[in-house]
């Protein structure tokens, strides 16, 4: 053989090589992940447990995107209309039913999992928040999930003889007393950013308290009802006695960590910031007011309004969209089954497992449970048994319950509740009239 007919076919093996090299690549299935897990450490964790199941599956290329909880609604649409849905969405429970609604979930898909995984280890409460009353089908599959309470500082509680915060009279009363004592300087810090979804959740639990609702059993929109005005007014007039705004959750959280604020409406992954202090956006983490801060905060969960009670809680779901690629079944499985538990480590307050076979191994997790009571951690294991929200109504239709999920993307409680209590533009009354007007139209949009 010629040197010439030698150097040819080496040529063509290399190039050969070079050409096919990249079509493997292409040949990768590609799911992107969507994650509201968007903190550093957190993503990290994704990325771990992503890159364990891709090694056990070369042919799959997971890409874990962080977003924003507040921006997830126009991320989406943004996608939409560029053709370019992710693979998995984690979210909040108030957007699968808006997302459903739009067609934008693949449900055959979300059945496919719990079922593979078994329906009876997932706990009743979460199978009930992610079924689309339209087709009786799972929308999305459950993952974890957190309590909404009042955190307060019992030591001064206990000081000035006040009642826990329980009731509408007593966190009135302990927001006007706490001021000035023991160097607080306000009673609490409430949600008043109007872009970010803090107050909405801070607000429906007050509303649900109030037996105020988004509509009534005849399918009427009700925002400017007797009710509702008396939640926007209950509200609203404890920003005389709280931080100055507008603030979200960052803002309320320090405040109580630093020992500025006497109380503090936030979720149960506040519970290992109680103990190291939480991370700051610049780095480092907050000097705790007390080293034994945890220690001195009580728990109340259940908020007693004038026409009733309410336990304000949070399921989060993984979506897989209606363009998925099949392995992104496979995916959402790895993360509830063999990346569960790393998951879930990164805040176990705050992350409640949805299966009933990862409890045991969750309640032992982390050191951070020994700093609270064994009442403490049976309400937040049991959280999903007794929380309630808008979007849980069982008698609420599919495009009700849609319209619920619109009105917190859209942020529409934050703008009024600023409105009303930072800019002063609106009262209560006219704030409950501006909302019915605005669900009114949501309502057109979805039906028509």
């Amino acid at each position: 053989m010629s040197k010439k007919l030698i150097l040819i076919l080496m040529l063509t093996v290399l190039v050969g090589v070079t050409a096919i090299a990249p079509v493997f690549a292409q040949d990768k299935v590609v799911v992107e992940f969507w994650t509201t897990d968007n903190e550093e450490e957190r993503v990290n964790t994704y990325e771990a447990v992503a890159a364990r199941f891709m090694e056990a599956n070369p042919n799959v290329d997971v890409r874990i995107v962080p977003i924003d909880e507040g921006t997830i609604s126009q991320r989406v649409a943004t996608a939409v209309g560029a053709n370019r849905l992710p693979d998995i969405i984690r979210m909040g429970v108030e957007r699968v039913a808006s997302f459903a609604a739009d067609g934008l979930l693949d449900e055959e898909a979300a059945n496919a999992v719990i079922q593979s995984i078994g329906e009876d280890d997932f706990r009743e409460g979460p199978l009930q928040m992610v079924t689309d009353p339209a087709t009786g089908m799972y929308a999305a599959v459950p993952y974890d999930g957190w309590l909404q309470a009042i955190w307060y500082r019992n030591d001064i509680f206990a000081e000035l003889s006040l009642n826990a915060p329980e009731t509408w009279d007593d966190i009135l009363a302990a927001c006007q007393a706490l001021p000035g004592q023991m160097d607080l300087l306000y009673g609490v810090t409430l949600g008043t950013d109007p872009g970010q979804n803090y107050g909405h959740q801070v607000f429906e639990q007050v509303a649900i308290s109030n037996n105020a609702w988004p509509f009534d059993a005849d399918g009427n929109v009700t925002f400017n009802t007797p009710e509702m005005i008396e939640a926007l007014t209950f509200y609203t007039d404890l920003q005389q006695c709280a931080q100055p705004g507008p603030q979200y959750w960052r803002g309320a959280r320090e405040a109580y960590e630093y020992g500025t604020a006497g109380m503090l409406f936030y979720s149960t992954y506040i519970m290992d910031d109680l103990v190291d202090g939480s991370g700051l956006e610049g780095g480092g983490n907050v000097e705790l007011v007390m080293s034994d801060l945890a220690a001195n905060t009580g728990f109340a969960s259940t908020m007693q309004g004038p026409n009733g009670a309410a336990t304000y809680g949070q399921l989060v779901a993984l979506g897989i969209t209606r363009d998925a690629d099949p392995e992104a079944q496979a995916v959402v499985e790895y993360f509830l089954q063999e990346g569960y538990q790393d998951v879930l480590a990164l805040a176990p307050f705050g992350k409640v497992p949805v299966l009933k076979s990862a409890v045991e191994e969750w309640s032992t997790s982390s050191d951070y449970f020994a700093n609270y009571s064994a009442d403490t951690l049976a309400q937040i294991a049991n959280g999903y048994d007794v929380m309630s929200r808008w979007l849980f109504r069982p008698d609420y239709s599919a495009t009700q319950r849609a319209v619920v999920g619109d009105i917190e993307g859209r942020l529409l409680i934050p703008t009024v509740l600023s409105n009303i209590a930072i800019e002063g533009i609106m009262t209560p009354e006219t704030g409950a009239q501006f909302l019915q007007e605005e669900v009114e139209k949501l309502v057109a949009e979805r039906s028509g």
